[in-house]
């Protein structure tokens, strides 16, 4: 492209292809030439402004100075070589312009710059660069301050489990962070190689070194005799050249995450010992007393907390101590799992539900300056962005860092892997989970349907000088999860939409929920419909009373799943008697909350004298109706066998019908 007025030209390239053809570049001049005389006398009289505006408009386009120069005015064609243009054709004819221009704005959608085949496999042979003395860069665009999304990074030290927060070990399995030997002597080396390389790094940036440092330097650096080299020619020192003196690939060492033994289980298995559950063991690493001291400084400082509270389970996941941890300090609730409610409630009704709850509940901190409610889904990112950007702008206004807390299992760390998978999501990817590929889907941090997989703080480094950290989640009183195995867990933890059922129930009747609960009917009452929200998994089964006792002692484990086999111990039962004011039929009167299960709605005319059945020490409770209008969509009826859900059409038009619970 050229620019030119008068006798300056600014020149960059030539546009299109070279044109090599002696007639074709004679005819270009002349036209050139032509083109000048005719601008000459259209600005003749007016070269002052014009070459002012001129000069304006390619200091916009990038010119300065230093890219023009004076020439003949009649003949400056002359004065270049077809050799002095640059040239971004192509000799294959069906490279035009057009198609170049296709492939770049392809290439800005996507996020990624085309090369070829060729070059791709040039580029993807790392021992061939490594033999050329090329070394991979930890931060390839230092202190560039380019405008870029978000990219939040996890925070990682040689000696700790990235994915649980506990310390490595190699000296007890029954422990958390237990490595096998030889794997734990690798961390150690590669402690090492990161203690020295922030060393450098202080080096480097002329950093003043502590006392602390200075002693570590000496250690790393020697083995007992002192070198007299001096601080300030440290940064000269070669990490490389360290490693391989340790016998250490940085490369290979570094390039698999490295997760301690429990954590392997969970992500690969979804299994752990009973040693290592918390709220199952003795193990002073995950008491509760210990989890909480873990979090008690946050009042002390400023912080902006996230509490991450379950809609599902709500009553199971709000933590009665959340006042106490939070202080004064803003408080954003974070209501999770949104995705698997059924997607016609209305989302200020539902913030307007969990603040009225939190009231009731008599959870104060939510008023707090800055508080919030948002809710979110951890899982696919609704409300996430929000969420971040939420408590990032109350972070920045009191210099603060951000820590998300909440009751164990409400979806903390499946919040933290989200927010580091961003960095890399440029497209919405489905992968089908077979054996072989689990390592493929799962993230930086461990997540299980288990409670307390979570045992120290994670940090993620936000960006300008802010961290977002993941906390040990507390155990709620109360709450049927602790009771169950990983594998019931999997059953009774929902993984997709819920799909609610209605039951008419009598007097004299029940609906057993799995062999977890039951629900009757009792006294001189009319029937009411139940409508259950529970995880889709469940089997629901309604009977009669008289015979309830005897059918879940034939049936559990078989008809009715959850516990998906017979206990040595069967559980002690307890019995809740609730009296309901019916609002009419049009709506639900109340919900009745089975804590860590699900809840009923109950809808009907008159009193509903309710007997809700549930292992001792399970929380049973009465609350305003999240979801009062779906009860007539979701009605079902009892062929005998099954509950089988109201007929509707799918996608075709053709009718179905959806049994409750597996198959």
């Amino acid at each position: 492209m050229r620019l030119y007025h008068g006798t300056r030209i600014f020149s960059t390239a030539k546009d299109g292809s070279p044109e090599n053809d002696e007639e074709e570049n004679m005819k270009r001049k002349k036209e050139g030439a032509k083109q000048y005389q005719i601008q000459k006398a259209a600005l003749e009289g007016r070269g002052e402004e014009l070459s002012t505006a001129f000069a304006e408009l390619a200091n916009k386009e990038g010119f300065d100075e230093s890219t023009s120069f004076y020439a003949e005015e009649d003949d400056f064609e002359d004065d270049f070589d077809e050799d002095d243009f640059i040239d971004f054709g192509s000799e294959n004819p069906e490279d035009d312009m057009d198609r170049r221009i296709a492939a770049a704005q392809s290439d800005v959608s996507r996020g990624k710059v085309s090369v070829s085949n060729e070059l791709e496999d040039f580029s993807s042979r790392e021992d061939e660069f490594r033999k050329l003395g090329f070394k991979h860069e930890v931060n390839p665009f230092g202190n560039d301050e380019t405008p870029r999304r978000d990219e939040f990074r996890l925070v990682t030290d040689a000696m700790i489990c990235s994915a649980c927060g506990s310390d490595f070990q190699c000296s007890n399995e029954t422990r958390p962070g237990y490595l096998p030997e030889e794997k734990f002597n690798i961390q150690v080396k590669l402690s090492k190689i990161e203690e020295l390389q922030n060393l450098q790094k202080k080096a480097s940036e002329n950093a003043e070194w502590s006392p602390e440092d200075e002693i570590e330097y000496l250690i790393q650096t020697s083995d007992g005799d002192v070198d007299s080299k001096e601080f300030d020619e440290f940064a000269e020192i070669d990490i490389d050249k360290v490693a391989e003196d340790m016998g250490l690939d940085i490369v290979k060492a570094t390039k698999k995450k490295m997760i301690c033994k429990r954590c392997h289980g969970l992500q690969n298995f979804g299994k752990v010992d009973t040693a290592l559950r918390p709220g199952w063991t003795d193990e002073p690493l995950m008491s509760q007393s210990r989890f909480r001291a873990l979090l008690a400084p946050l009042r002390e400082k400023p912080s902006v907390i996230i509490a991450l509270v379950d809609l599902f389970d709500f009553a199971g996941s709000v933590l009665p101590e959340l006042d106490a941890i939070a202080g004064d300090n803003p408080v954003i609730i974070a209501a999770n799992k949104v995705d698997l409610l059924p997607s016609k409630m209305g989302q200020h009704r539902a913030e307007n539900w969990v603040r009225r709850e939190l009231e009731y509940m008599g959870i104060k901190s939510i008023a707090n300056v800055g508080g919030a409610v948002r809710l979110v889904s951890c899982k696919t990112g609704f409300g996430i962005a929000g969420l971040l950007s939420k408590a990032r702008q109350v972070a920045e206004e009191i210099d603060t860092d951000v820590f998300v807390v909440g009751a164990a299992n409400a979806g903390k760390s499946t919040l933290i892997n989200y927010v580091l998978e961003r960095n890399s999501r440029k497209e919405p990817t489905r992968v089908k989970r077979r054996a072989g590929n689990a390592n493929a889907i799962k993230g930086a941090v461990t997540v299980s349907p288990l409670p307390g997989t979570t045992l120290k703080f994670i940090k993620v480094d936000l960006g300008e000088e802010k961290s977002l950290y993941d906390t040990p989640g507390l155990l709620v009183p109360g709450t049927l999860t602790q009771l169950l195995t990983p594998e019931e867990l999997k059953v009774v933890v929902p993984k997709k939409k819920v799909e609610p059922i209605t039951f008419r129930v009598a007097s004299g009747k029940c609906v057993l929920v799995g062999g977890l609960a039951r629900i009757e009917v009792i006294g001189d009452t009319k029937p009411f419909l139940f409508t259950f929200f529970v995880a889709n998994d469940i089997k629901l089964h309604p009977t009669s009373s008289a015979n309830a006792d005897t059918f879940i002692e034939t049936h559990t484990g078989g008809l009715l799943t959850p516990p998906l086999q017979k206990r040595e111990e069967n559980f002690e039962w307890e019995h809740h008697d609730v009296e309901i004011e019916g609002a009419g039929w049009k709506e639900a009167a109340a919900d009745v909350v089975l804590c860590g299960l699900g809840w009923v709605a109950v809808t009907g005319a008159g009193v509903a004298r309710i007997r809700i059945t549930v292992p001792k020490g399970i929380i049973v409770s009465v609350r305003p109706p999240l979801m009062p209008f779906d009860v007539w969509e979701v009605a079902s009826r009892y062929t005998g066998g099954r509950a089988v859900r109201k007929v509707s059409r799918n996608k075709s038009g053709s009718k179905r019908r959806r049994g409750v619970g597996r198959n």
